[in-house]
Protein backbone atom coordinates (compact mmCIF):
# COMPACT_ATOMS: atom_id res chain seq x y z
CA UNK A 1 0.00 0.00 0.00
CA UNK A 2 1.11 3.29 -0.99
CA UNK A 3 2.25 6.04 2.05
CA UNK A 4 -0.32 8.00 0.93
CA UNK A 5 -3.10 5.15 1.06
CA UNK A 6 -1.49 3.86 4.54
CA UNK A 7 -2.36 7.83 6.01
CA UNK A 8 -5.50 8.17 4.81
CA UNK A 9 -6.44 4.74 5.91
CA UNK A 10 -5.21 5.20 9.35
CA UNK A 11 -6.76 8.69 9.58
CA UNK A 12 -10.34 6.94 8.96
CA UNK A 13 -9.26 4.61 11.40
CA UNK A 14 -8.49 7.21 14.28
CA UNK A 15 -11.85 8.69 13.86
CA UNK A 16 -13.60 5.09 14.02
CA UNK A 17 -11.72 4.79 17.13
CA UNK A 18 -12.95 8.52 18.54
CA UNK A 19 -16.66 7.46 17.19
CA UNK A 20 -16.53 4.08 19.38
CA UNK A 21 -15.49 6.16 22.25
CA UNK A 22 -18.10 8.20 22.43
CA UNK A 23 -20.36 5.05 21.41
CA UNK A 24 -19.46 3.33 24.45
CA UNK A 25 -19.83 6.24 26.76
CA UNK A 26 -23.59 6.79 25.40
CA UNK A 27 -24.26 2.88 26.06
CA UNK A 28 -23.42 3.13 29.30
CA UNK A 29 -25.07 6.50 29.76
CA UNK A 30 -28.41 4.32 28.29
CA UNK A 31 -27.38 1.50 30.63
CA UNK A 32 -27.47 3.81 33.84
CA UNK A 33 -31.12 4.94 32.94
CA UNK A 34 -32.21 1.26 32.35
CA UNK A 35 -30.84 1.11 36.03
CA UNK A 36 -33.01 3.39 37.25
CA UNK A 37 -36.33 1.97 35.09
CA UNK A 38 -35.53 -1.92 37.02
CA UNK A 39 -35.48 0.04 40.15
CA UNK A 40 -39.03 1.41 39.76
CA UNK A 41 -40.27 -2.22 37.83
CA UNK A 42 -38.78 -4.12 40.79
CA UNK A 43 -40.66 -1.78 43.16
CA UNK A 44 -43.93 -1.80 41.45
CA UNK A 45 -43.46 -5.70 40.06
CA UNK A 46 -43.92 -4.55 36.37
CA UNK A 47 -42.51 -7.03 34.05
CA UNK A 48 -39.13 -6.60 32.86
CA UNK A 49 -39.53 -7.51 29.33
CA UNK A 50 -42.37 -4.90 27.73
CA UNK A 51 -42.91 -6.09 23.85
CA UNK A 52 -44.86 -2.80 23.27
CA UNK A 53 -42.07 -0.98 24.42
CA UNK A 54 -39.60 -3.13 22.42
CA UNK A 55 -41.43 -2.67 19.20
CA UNK A 56 -41.67 0.97 19.95
CA UNK A 57 -37.99 0.93 19.93
CA UNK A 58 -36.94 -0.65 17.08
CA UNK A 59 -39.41 1.40 15.12
CA UNK A 60 -38.29 4.83 16.30
CA UNK A 61 -34.85 3.60 15.61
CA UNK A 62 -35.92 2.66 11.88
CA UNK A 63 -37.88 6.05 11.76
CA UNK A 64 -34.41 7.64 12.83
CA UNK A 65 -32.40 5.61 10.33
CA UNK A 66 -30.66 7.61 7.31
CA UNK A 67 -28.33 5.22 6.50
CA UNK A 68 -26.15 3.44 5.11
CA UNK A 69 -26.68 1.09 7.41
CA UNK A 70 -29.54 -0.98 6.97
CA UNK A 71 -32.99 -1.23 9.26
CA UNK A 72 -32.12 -4.91 9.92
CA UNK A 73 -28.54 -4.42 10.91
CA UNK A 74 -29.40 -1.57 13.73
CA UNK A 75 -32.84 -3.89 14.69
CA UNK A 76 -29.90 -6.56 15.20
CA UNK A 77 -27.79 -3.92 17.45
CA UNK A 78 -30.44 -2.69 19.39
CA UNK A 79 -31.86 -6.14 20.21
CA UNK A 80 -28.37 -6.76 21.47
CA UNK A 81 -28.61 -3.90 23.73
CA UNK A 82 -32.36 -4.48 25.25
CA UNK A 83 -30.70 -7.51 26.18
CA UNK A 84 -28.13 -6.22 27.97
CA UNK A 85 -30.69 -4.03 29.42
CA UNK A 86 -32.78 -6.94 30.69
CA UNK A 87 -29.63 -8.89 32.38
CA UNK A 88 -29.39 -4.66 34.14
CA UNK A 89 -32.88 -4.80 35.12
CA UNK A 90 -33.28 -8.38 36.37
CA UNK A 91 -31.81 -11.78 34.53
CA UNK A 92 -34.44 -13.45 32.31
CA UNK A 93 -34.98 -17.44 32.17
CA UNK A 94 -36.61 -17.95 28.74
CA UNK A 95 -38.03 -21.34 28.03
CA UNK A 96 -37.75 -23.21 24.38
CA UNK A 97 -38.43 -26.34 23.07
CA UNK A 98 -34.91 -28.35 23.03
CA UNK A 99 -32.22 -29.00 23.02
CA UNK A 100 -29.68 -26.42 22.52
CA UNK A 101 -28.93 -25.66 18.84
CA UNK A 102 -32.47 -26.26 17.89
CA UNK A 103 -34.48 -23.43 15.65
CA UNK A 104 -36.36 -22.84 18.75
CA UNK A 105 -33.13 -22.11 20.12
CA UNK A 106 -32.39 -19.82 17.24
CA UNK A 107 -35.41 -18.24 17.10
CA UNK A 108 -35.45 -17.21 21.24
CA UNK A 109 -31.86 -16.17 20.75
CA UNK A 110 -32.81 -13.84 17.90
CA UNK A 111 -35.45 -12.76 19.63
CA UNK A 112 -34.02 -12.16 23.39
CA UNK A 113 -30.53 -11.51 22.01
CA UNK A 114 -27.14 -13.04 23.91
CA UNK A 115 -27.81 -11.69 27.75
CA UNK A 116 -30.46 -13.79 28.65
CA UNK A 117 -30.62 -17.27 30.47
CA UNK A 118 -32.26 -19.76 27.91
CA UNK A 119 -33.66 -23.42 29.55
CA UNK A 120 -34.20 -26.11 26.94
CA UNK A 121 -37.67 -27.90 27.81
CA UNK A 122 -38.09 -31.70 26.80
CA UNK A 123 -41.48 -31.11 24.87
CA UNK A 124 -44.08 -27.96 24.15
CA UNK A 125 -46.20 -28.86 27.22
CA UNK A 126 -43.27 -28.51 29.52
CA UNK A 127 -42.57 -25.33 28.01
CA UNK A 128 -45.97 -24.24 29.35
CA UNK A 129 -45.63 -25.24 32.54
CA UNK A 130 -42.53 -23.60 33.53
CA UNK A 131 -43.38 -20.34 32.30
CA UNK A 132 -46.83 -21.01 34.19
CA UNK A 133 -45.07 -22.00 37.37
CA UNK A 134 -42.63 -19.62 37.02
CA UNK A 135 -39.19 -21.12 36.85
CA UNK A 136 -39.00 -19.70 33.22
CA UNK A 137 -39.94 -16.01 32.83
CA UNK A 138 -40.67 -16.50 29.32
CA UNK A 139 -41.14 -19.36 27.60
CA UNK A 140 -41.24 -19.64 23.39
CA UNK A 141 -43.28 -22.13 21.08
CA UNK A 142 -43.42 -22.81 17.62
CA UNK A 143 -46.97 -22.68 16.40
CA UNK A 144 -47.23 -22.47 12.94
CA UNK A 145 -44.75 -23.42 9.81
CA UNK A 146 -45.35 -22.10 6.08
CA UNK A 147 -44.80 -25.48 4.60
CA UNK A 148 -47.06 -27.39 7.24
CA UNK A 149 -49.52 -26.17 9.08
CA UNK A 150 -50.18 -25.28 12.75
CA UNK A 151 -48.27 -26.88 15.58
CA UNK A 152 -51.06 -29.10 17.09
CA UNK A 153 -48.97 -29.58 20.75
CA UNK A 154 -48.56 -25.98 20.95
CA UNK A 155 -52.66 -25.89 20.07
CA UNK A 156 -53.61 -28.57 22.78
CA UNK A 157 -51.40 -27.11 24.93
CA UNK A 158 -53.49 -24.10 25.28
CA UNK A 159 -56.24 -25.81 25.70
CA UNK A 160 -55.28 -26.95 29.15
CA UNK A 161 -52.79 -23.72 30.21
CA UNK A 162 -52.84 -19.96 32.13
CA UNK A 163 -50.23 -19.13 29.58
CA UNK A 164 -50.66 -15.85 27.37
CA UNK A 165 -49.42 -15.01 24.20
CA UNK A 166 -47.17 -11.72 24.82
CA UNK A 167 -45.31 -11.34 20.89
CA UNK A 168 -44.43 -13.57 18.15
CA UNK A 169 -41.12 -14.36 16.06
CA UNK A 170 -41.21 -15.38 12.82
CA UNK A 171 -37.64 -17.11 11.28
CA UNK A 172 -36.80 -18.45 7.58
CA UNK A 173 -35.98 -22.21 8.10
CA UNK A 174 -32.41 -22.65 6.79
CA UNK A 175 -30.58 -25.88 6.93
CA UNK A 176 -27.26 -26.31 6.68
CA UNK A 177 -24.84 -29.11 5.98
CA UNK A 178 -22.70 -29.21 8.77
CA UNK A 179 -19.05 -31.07 9.46
CA UNK A 180 -15.31 -31.31 11.24
CA UNK A 181 -13.84 -32.34 8.43
CA UNK A 182 -14.03 -32.01 4.81
CA UNK A 183 -16.77 -32.96 2.16
CA UNK A 184 -14.88 -35.87 0.52
CA UNK A 185 -14.45 -37.30 3.94
CA UNK A 186 -18.17 -37.63 4.59
CA UNK A 187 -19.74 -41.04 4.39
CA UNK A 188 -22.79 -40.07 6.85
CA UNK A 189 -25.23 -37.82 6.93
CA UNK A 190 -27.24 -37.34 10.17
CA UNK A 191 -30.64 -35.16 10.85
CA UNK A 192 -34.45 -35.35 11.55
CA UNK A 193 -36.49 -37.70 9.03
CA UNK A 194 -38.55 -34.14 8.88
CA UNK A 195 -35.41 -32.36 7.50
CA UNK A 196 -34.28 -34.91 5.15
CA UNK A 197 -37.68 -34.44 3.26
CA UNK A 198 -37.29 -31.41 3.43
CA UNK A 199 -33.87 -31.33 1.69
CA UNK A 200 -34.86 -33.54 -0.73
CA UNK A 201 -33.59 -32.12 -3.54
CA UNK A 202 -29.99 -31.34 -2.40
CA UNK A 203 -29.65 -34.93 -1.03
CA UNK A 204 -30.45 -36.34 -4.51
CA UNK A 205 -28.15 -34.75 -6.44
CA UNK A 206 -25.66 -33.30 -4.79
CA UNK A 207 -25.32 -36.36 -1.64
CA UNK A 208 -26.94 -38.87 -3.52
CA UNK A 209 -23.81 -41.56 -2.99
CA UNK A 210 -23.98 -40.43 0.82
CA UNK A 211 -25.77 -42.31 3.60
CA UNK A 212 -28.17 -40.89 5.67
CA UNK A 213 -28.82 -42.03 9.04
CA UNK A 214 -31.89 -40.69 11.29
CA UNK A 215 -31.31 -38.67 14.68
CA UNK A 216 -33.71 -37.67 17.37
CA UNK A 217 -33.05 -34.21 16.60
CA UNK A 218 -31.02 -31.46 14.31
CA UNK A 219 -28.52 -30.98 17.33
CA UNK A 220 -28.03 -34.59 18.11
CA UNK A 221 -27.04 -34.71 14.34
CA UNK A 222 -24.50 -31.71 14.73
CA UNK A 223 -22.98 -33.21 18.25
CA UNK A 224 -22.77 -36.93 16.22
CA UNK A 225 -21.10 -35.12 13.44
CA UNK A 226 -18.60 -33.74 15.80
CA UNK A 227 -17.92 -36.74 17.57
CA UNK A 228 -17.76 -39.29 14.78
CA UNK A 229 -15.10 -38.75 12.15
CA UNK A 230 -16.86 -39.49 8.14
CA UNK A 231 -20.01 -37.76 9.29
CA UNK A 232 -22.23 -34.58 8.78
CA UNK A 233 -25.24 -33.61 9.40
CA UNK A 234 -28.14 -31.51 8.38
CA UNK A 235 -28.93 -28.70 10.83
CA UNK A 236 -29.29 -25.08 12.17
CA UNK A 237 -26.28 -22.59 11.42
CA UNK A 238 -26.35 -21.91 15.79
CA UNK A 239 -26.30 -25.83 16.24
CA UNK A 240 -23.00 -25.77 14.09
CA UNK A 241 -21.70 -23.02 16.68
CA UNK A 242 -22.92 -24.70 19.56
CA UNK A 243 -21.18 -28.47 18.52
CA UNK A 244 -18.05 -26.70 16.57
CA UNK A 245 -18.81 -27.98 13.10
CA UNK A 246 -18.89 -25.57 10.42
CA UNK A 247 -21.16 -25.27 7.57
CA UNK A 248 -19.90 -27.25 4.27
CA UNK A 249 -22.79 -25.88 2.23
CA UNK A 250 -25.25 -23.62 3.34
CA UNK A 251 -29.34 -23.17 3.13
CA UNK A 252 -29.72 -26.49 1.54
CA UNK A 253 -33.48 -27.07 1.83
CA UNK A 254 -35.84 -27.28 -0.95
CA UNK A 255 -37.67 -24.20 -0.12
CA UNK A 256 -36.02 -20.78 0.95
CA UNK A 257 -39.55 -19.52 1.75
CA UNK A 258 -39.76 -21.83 4.87
CA UNK A 259 -40.77 -19.86 7.93
CA UNK A 260 -41.79 -20.58 10.92
CA UNK A 261 -44.19 -18.18 13.34
CA UNK A 262 -43.76 -18.78 17.37
CA UNK A 263 -45.25 -17.37 20.21
CA UNK A 264 -43.87 -16.11 22.93
CA UNK A 265 -45.77 -16.85 25.92
CA UNK A 266 -46.15 -15.55 29.79
CA UNK A 267 -48.19 -15.07 32.66
CA UNK A 268 -49.46 -12.13 31.49
CA UNK A 269 -50.27 -10.36 27.88
CA UNK A 270 -48.84 -7.18 26.03
CA UNK A 271 -50.22 -3.84 26.19
CA UNK A 272 -51.32 -1.89 23.28
CA UNK A 273 -48.50 -1.10 20.61
CA UNK A 274 -50.58 0.16 17.29
CA UNK A 275 -49.92 -2.58 15.39
CA UNK A 276 -50.94 -5.44 17.06
CA UNK A 277 -53.23 -8.94 17.11
CA UNK A 278 -55.33 -10.92 19.41
CA UNK A 279 -54.87 -15.00 19.47
CA UNK A 280 -58.89 -15.91 20.65
CA UNK A 281 -59.73 -19.74 21.50
CA UNK A 282 -63.69 -20.78 21.29
CA UNK A 283 -65.84 -23.77 20.89
CA UNK A 284 -69.00 -23.72 19.63
CA UNK A 285 -72.55 -25.91 19.51
CA UNK A 286 -72.57 -28.76 17.29
CA UNK A 287 -74.92 -27.00 15.32
CA UNK A 288 -75.20 -25.56 11.28
CA UNK A 289 -73.99 -22.12 11.12
CA UNK A 290 -72.69 -21.93 14.24
CA UNK A 291 -69.15 -21.41 13.04
CA UNK A 292 -69.83 -18.99 10.60
CA UNK A 293 -71.90 -16.89 13.41
CA UNK A 294 -68.81 -16.65 15.16
CA UNK A 295 -66.68 -15.02 11.67
CA UNK A 296 -69.73 -12.87 10.76
CA UNK A 297 -68.81 -10.78 14.00
CA UNK A 298 -65.51 -10.22 13.47
CA UNK A 299 -66.36 -9.37 9.83
CA UNK A 300 -69.55 -6.66 11.45
CA UNK A 301 -67.15 -5.03 13.85
CA UNK A 302 -64.01 -4.65 10.50
CA UNK A 303 -62.25 -6.66 12.12
CA UNK A 304 -59.43 -8.93 9.77
CA UNK A 305 -58.97 -12.45 11.02
CA UNK A 306 -55.52 -13.58 9.94
CA UNK A 307 -55.53 -17.26 10.72
CA UNK A 308 -57.91 -19.92 11.82
CA UNK A 309 -57.18 -23.52 13.15
CA UNK A 310 -59.18 -26.06 14.82
CA UNK A 311 -58.78 -29.30 16.97
CA UNK A 312 -60.50 -31.91 18.56
CA UNK A 313 -61.36 -31.03 22.09
CA UNK A 314 -60.65 -34.61 23.03
CA UNK A 315 -63.89 -34.69 25.20
CA UNK A 316 -66.82 -34.98 23.27
CA UNK A 317 -66.68 -36.87 19.66
CA UNK A 318 -67.31 -33.70 16.20
CA UNK A 319 -66.75 -31.18 19.08
CA UNK A 320 -63.64 -29.22 18.15
CA UNK A 321 -61.91 -26.18 19.45
CA UNK A 322 -60.94 -23.04 16.74
CA UNK A 323 -58.56 -20.93 17.11
CA UNK A 324 -58.27 -17.53 15.55
CA UNK A 325 -55.89 -14.21 14.83
CA UNK A 326 -57.82 -11.29 14.90
CA UNK A 327 -56.07 -7.70 13.91
CA UNK A 328 -56.13 -5.96 16.98
CA UNK A 329 -55.98 -5.55 20.55
CA UNK A 330 -58.18 -6.65 22.96
CA UNK A 331 -58.49 -3.53 24.52
CA UNK A 332 -59.83 -1.84 21.39
CA UNK A 333 -63.39 -0.61 21.14
CA UNK A 334 -64.07 -2.61 18.25
CA UNK A 335 -62.25 -5.99 19.49
CA UNK A 336 -63.86 -5.81 22.96
CA UNK A 337 -67.20 -5.44 21.08
CA UNK A 338 -66.55 -8.52 18.68
CA UNK A 339 -65.18 -10.49 21.63
CA UNK A 340 -68.55 -9.79 23.77
CA UNK A 341 -70.82 -10.40 20.89
CA UNK A 342 -68.70 -13.64 19.68
CA UNK A 343 -69.30 -14.89 23.31
CA UNK A 344 -73.32 -15.05 22.16
CA UNK A 345 -72.50 -17.73 20.06
CA UNK A 346 -69.59 -19.70 21.81
CA UNK A 347 -70.01 -22.75 24.54
CA UNK A 348 -66.75 -21.46 25.69
CA UNK A 349 -64.44 -18.70 24.49
CA UNK A 350 -60.96 -17.51 25.71
CA UNK A 351 -58.36 -14.64 24.72
CA UNK A 352 -54.95 -15.98 24.55
CA UNK A 353 -53.72 -12.63 24.66
CA UNK A 354 -52.74 -9.66 22.58
CA UNK A 355 -49.88 -8.94 20.84
CA UNK A 356 -47.70 -6.49 18.76
CA UNK A 357 -47.86 -7.85 15.20
CA UNK A 358 -44.44 -8.92 13.91
CA UNK A 359 -43.53 -6.99 11.18
CA UNK A 360 -40.19 -8.76 10.49
CA UNK A 361 -38.74 -12.10 9.49
CA UNK A 362 -35.11 -13.06 11.12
Amino acid sequence: MEPESTDALESLRAKIDALDAQIVELLNARASVVVDVGKLKNASKAPVYAPDREKAVLEKVRLLNRGPLTDSSLAAVYREIMSGSFALERPLRIGFLGPMGSFSHEASVRKFGSSVEYVPVADIHGVFEETVRGHCDYGLVPVENSLHGGVVDTLDAFLHSSARICAEVVITIHHNLLASGTWDQVKTIYSKPEVFSQCRQWLSTTAKDRDVQPAPSTSKAAELASRQPGTAAIGSALAGELYGVHALFENIEDNPENETRFFVIGREGARRSGDDKTAIMFTTAHQPGALAEVLDVFKENGINLTDIEKRPSKKVNWEYYFFIDAQGHCDEPAMKTAIDQARKHCLQLTVLGSYPRATAVF
